[in-house]
């Protein structure tokens, strides 16, 4: 879909994604940030595809994904950045709120998309050293969901980040530019056959099925 088309559909698909949906009681989140509606549809959708095949082929089940918790975790695009004062309250503020909702629901797989949201949670669980959204090149947010997937515990909130970008011919390209399909399916069949694996060991301890 061109960026024409995206950029005529975007303020329907902001308003959408600003209000939660889903069910908090099941054990998939995903974090977006409502400034890029079309991550959802280009970088979740395919994902969640090879995803729901592989766990087909493997467990002959469905993941239930109307029930996935979808939430919309920064406000505004500097959030997490900006270090002026009142943006500093308010991002503390909703840090705290979504602490509480993590430590209250305990989801077991929290996927995020980009810098802004990764960072983000990373304050919500408290990393140590804050090192802001700009660390996140798309080689060390590749890192990071490569570790997350070796450390992966059923028994914790597990944190997924995913990326809001992807490459072509070396170059990066936003979601909302043209968007190659073939340039990009093994970025996608890579993350969901190792995100569904996760979940076929888990099998017996996610309650996600239809």
């Amino acid at each position: 879909m061109s960026s024409l088309v995206l950029d005529q559909y975007a303020p329907l698909l902001v308003d959408k994604i600003k209000q939660e949906s889903g069910d908090m009681a099941f054990p998939i989140w995903l974090l977006v940030n409502p400034r890029y509606p079309a991550i959802h549809h280009h970088i979740w959708t395919p994902i969640l595809e090879q995803i729901q095949d592989r766990v087909y082929r493997k467990l002959h089940a469905r993941i239930d994904t109307k029930k996935i918790f979808i939430k919309n975790v920064a406000s505004q695009i500097g959030l997490v950045s900006n270090t002026t004062n009142s943006s500093a309250e308010e991002r503390a503020k909703e840090i705290v709120v979504f602490r509480e909702s993590v430590s209250e629901c305990q989801p077991k797989i929290l996927i995020t998309f980009g810098t802004i949201t990764y960072e983000f949670v990373r304050r919500v669980f408290e990393c140590r050293h804050e090192i802001g959204p700009q660390y996140w090149s798309t080689t060390n947010l590749g890192d990071e969901f490569e570790r997350s997937i070796a450390n992966f515990n059923i028994t914790q909130t597990n944190r997924i980040p995913l990326l809001s970008r992807v490459k072509k011919s070396g170059q990066s390209i936003e979601d909302r530019n043209y968007f190659s399909w073939e340039d990009n399916e093994n970025y996608f069949r890579e993350t969901g056959r190792k995100i569904a694996d996760r979940i076929i060991e888990n099998k017996d301890s996610l309650k996600i099925w239809i």
